[in-house]
């Protein structure tokens, strides 16, 4: 992309967009940018960044064509106000049956049922009914959604419950899905079961680029590998029974001419090599996470959303341009985080915008 120089003018408000962090609080103001936002995010994928995003660039797109997303109370499409908390909850594509939690703002698996697979993996052929995706109405998804996707944004196709260690949890508990990944007796058959999964997203994929086309640029998969003090499993886990499924899926995603994000929560920098092995072309840590510390050793090999909060020492100005100098470059390019940190006030959000810009 040719670059473009910066004009005074691009600091026009032009409005605001609710911050998710305090959805009670102030906004982030949208610049009047050079170009699209959309734009913006396709050429910092491509190391030639215009300006360092924080988080008025990209779009959440959840469609009601995805169980999940209705069983898991996250709708974001054409269709969101025919939902209610009332509305929320039910099977996912896999027939897991999910109670939405209005105070927790989500779901929960229902308490008392069942899980599909017991204690063990051994028969999840027999146990699993994998979803007929071709009988979903894609095109009259698509039909419904494309002025929504119609945007100006870098609208993202988000896999909600996971492809790996969080569905499994769904299919078996937490305790028994923490064992499986120790137990060598369930090696190869959780293995084929991951690969199971792992074919039925890049056929998603498919499904989603062809629907959709360039109302989207890429794709967000949830997989989250760890608590608030620490990962769930070993790296050695990870690279043995995660990162294999990941790779095969991202290439894929990649193949098509998309982006790879992962959306994984809790205390897992020390997964950060695994996340990397596996594909992902972006990660956006939760607060517990040094994430300054991830963009200096490992920003030129993945992009990383880091966490800023205003320092009341200084002004939001300085603070500001410190901040780009320090921790952004077009060919070394990271985002301010969307999840956790504090709210960044217009004037902070200006000054970093226009260092981004002139840098």
């Amino acid at each position: 992309m040719t670059k473009i120089a910066f004009d005074e003018k691009e600091l026009e408000i032009k409005g605001y967009i609710p911050n998710r962090n305090r959805p009670d609080g102030p906004g982030k103001p949208i610049f009047n940018f050079p170009v699209t936002a959309k734009e913006a995010v396709k050429a910092l994928y491509n190391k030639q960044s215009i300006w360092l995003p924080y988080g008025v660039e990209n779009n959440v797109f959840c469609p009601s064509l995805i169980p999940d997303n209705i069983a898991r109370g996250f709708i974001l499409d054409a269709t969101s106000a025919n939902y209610t908390m009332e509305t929320y909850g039910g099977k996912d594509m896999f027939g897991v049956e999910w109670v939405y939690v209005p105070v927790a703002g989500g779901s929960m698996e229902k308490p008392g049922n069942p899980h599909m697979l017991g204690d063990d993996v051994f028969d999840w052929k027999d146990k699993l009914t994998f979803p007929d995706i071709d009988a979903w109405d894609w095109d009259e998804s698509a039909r419904i959604n494309k002025e929504w996707l119609d945007n100006g944004k870098a609208n993202f196709f988000w896999f909600l419950n996971g492809m790996g260690f969080e569905r499994l949890i769904s299919f078996m508990g937490f305790e028994n899905a923490a064992v499986a990944l120790l137990d060598e007796e369930q090696e190869d058959d959780l293995k084929e079961l991951f690969q199971a999964l792992t074919d039925l997203h890049c056929r998603m994929v498919d499904k989603a680029v062809e629907a959709y086309g360039d109302g989207i640029v890429g794709f967000t998969v949830h997989d989250d590998w760890g608590s608030q003090r620490s990962p769930f499993f070993s790296a050695e886990c990870a690279e043995k029974f995660l990162v294999p499924g990941m790779k095969q899926l991202t290439d894929h995603i990649k193949s098509k001419g998309m982006i790879a994000d992962l959306h994984s929560c809790g205390h897992i920098e020390d997964r950060i090599e695994s996340i990397i092995h596996g594909g992902w072309q972006s990660w956006t840590p939760m607060p517990m996470n040094n994430t300054k510390k991830l963009y200096e050793e490992y920003g030129d090999q993945i992009i990383i959303a880091l966490i800023d909060e205003e320092d009341p020492s200084k002004t939001p100005e300085q603070q500001a341009i410190e901040f780009v100098d320090k921790y952004y470059s077009p060919e070394k390019p990271c985002i301010v985080g969307n999840y956790g940190g504090g709210i960044l006030s217009d004037e902070y959000c200006k000054a970093m915008y226009k260092a981004s810009r002139m840098k």
